[in-house]
């Protein structure tokens, strides 16, 4: 049976990214809506017959959706790649022409460069093992990183070279398998795990796979992400899933082993804590609506919530905190979700001699920190890194046994082409979990 610590206390700073940028601009929507329709247009019909029975496809592609025999079918991209702004007017007309000339039918939201994303017709993953499944994406939730990405083009030393797909969070329904897959079907609902490691390496055969350094991990430099109409993984990277849609955050880890944290995920951090008996967790936050949110989401767990004083020393906020909150000599875990310097200080502060700190958050890639307090209280300091070995599994059952109410998070969602405005309702901090639909038939 897993020990629970008497008190847990996980610390938020569920602020996100609301630095004011200016959105990206194009000025050349009617160029391009004239381009694409006279490209579309203008060239013969036995140019297209000659490339579609190239590739074998004499009556109907079963992903295109498109009928051939028709002599009236639009002419073709100068490119399988051809794209358009994604705040494009007419975007609409630029899918159905690059989706009958380019043949891939995959499109994609890509991020070229900070604040400026496109959609793109791609390539529909070929199922490379017999062990893959391919899968239509329904919803996928945009994470803290996908809007670092979006902004700064880059996180630490993974840094955008070129176009990405963006996403990671995604659900589906599978549309078909390999020849060696047992375990799922065509209809199939599941959550994807959009993480890929080598397997062999000796971080793999440890079973710490999420820190293999081989890892093809989705929207993270140089690997395409999930906001695709197709993606592709391993069988044993998808978990079925009850619901029509999943939210994953990344809260999801042990209470004795953190999480990596954007604030959604610290709420979830919370919630798995109580799912797991903690007798205490209190949450900490500077902006009172979301502690009043915290206190109603989590179930099942003696929750308190606190406000840091202004003006207040790290040591004197934790000083307050555990006095407030009965905590005796301080909490016995200390999860940071946010990466904030002040937070990361308050909450080694508010430790016990002896406790556990989890770096969950990610800020700055260098702060101030109070190594002495580290040494003196012999904490266990432990970083969070992406999803470990049965996270996912663990996720699903605690969300189809009603443990934890991911479906509460969910405060707003979107059309496929409306992903950007997505990103523009995370980036200024507005909600609590935003989903953008997958792309329709």
């Amino acid at each position: 049976m897993r020990f629970i610590p008497a008190a847990f206390v996980t610390l938020l700073n569920l602020t996100t990214f609301t630095l004011a940028h200016p959105e990206a601009r194009y000025g050349e929507h009617d160029l391009y809506a004239r381009e694409a329709y006279a490209d579309a247009y203008a060239n013969a019909y036995e140019d297209v017959y000659a490339g579609l029975q190239a590739r074998d496809l004499n009556e109907r592609d079963p992903l295109v959706g498109i009928h051939f025999k028709s002599k009236k079918i639009p002419g073709k991209c100068d490119s399988p790649k051809k794209s358009y702004p994604a705040s494009m007017g007419g975007g609409r007309n630029a899918r159905m022409f690059c989706v009958i000339a380019g043949g891939g039918h995959n499109l994609s939201f890509v991020l070229e460069e900070p604040y400026k994303v496109k959609y793109e017709e791609r390539p529909i993953p070929e199922l490379e093992s017999p062990n893959d499944v391919l899968v239509q994406i329904s919803w996928t939730g945009i994470c803290g990183s996908d809007v670092h990405y979006y902004t700064d083009g880059r996180i630490g030393s993974f840094v955008l070279e070129k176009p990405m797909i963006l996403g990671h969070e995604s659900s589906g329904i599978i549309h078909s398998v390999g020849s060696s897959v047992k375990t799922l079907s065509p209809g199939d609902r599941v959550a994807l795990e959009p993480g890929v490691p080598c397997r062999t390496c000796p971080r793999c055969k440890t079973g710490f796979y999420n820190l293999c350094p081989q890892m093809e991990f989705a929207s993270t430099p140089p690997y395409d992400g999930t906001l695709t109409k197709f993606y592709a993984l391993p069988e044993d990277l998808m978990l079925q899933a009850a619901g029509q849609y999943f939210v994953r955050g990344r809260g999801r880890d042990r209470a004795n082993r953190g999480s990596r944290a954007y604030w959604p995920v610290g709420l979830l951090c919370a919630g798995v804590s109580g799912a797991f008996g903690a007798q205490k967790v209190v949450m900490v936050d500077i902006q009172e609506k979301r502690l009043e949110f915290a206190q109603k989401w989590v179930c099942g767990v003696n929750i308190a919530i606190y406000n840091p004083g202004k003006g207040l020393s790290a040591d004197e906020n934790a000083a307050k905190l555990i006095s407030q909150n009965g905590l005796g000599d301080g909490a016995d875990i200390v999860i940071d979700a946010s990466g904030a310097e002040p937070s990361v200080a308050t909450g080694l502060a508010a430790l016990r001699t002896g406790g556990t700190y989890v770096q969950g958050g990610m800020g700055r890639p260098e702060i101030n920190f109070p190594i002495l307090k580290v040494c003196v209280k012999e904490v266990t300091v432990r970083g969070s890194f992406r999803y470990g070995s049965g996270d996912y599994k663990l996720a699903v059952e605690l969300v189809a046994a009603g443990k934890v109410d991911v479906k509460g998070l969910i405060t707003g969602k979107v059309g496929f082409w409306e992903a950007e405005k997505a990103f523009g309702l995370v980036k200024a901090g507005e909600g609590i979990k935003t989903l953008i639909e997958g792309v329709k038939d």
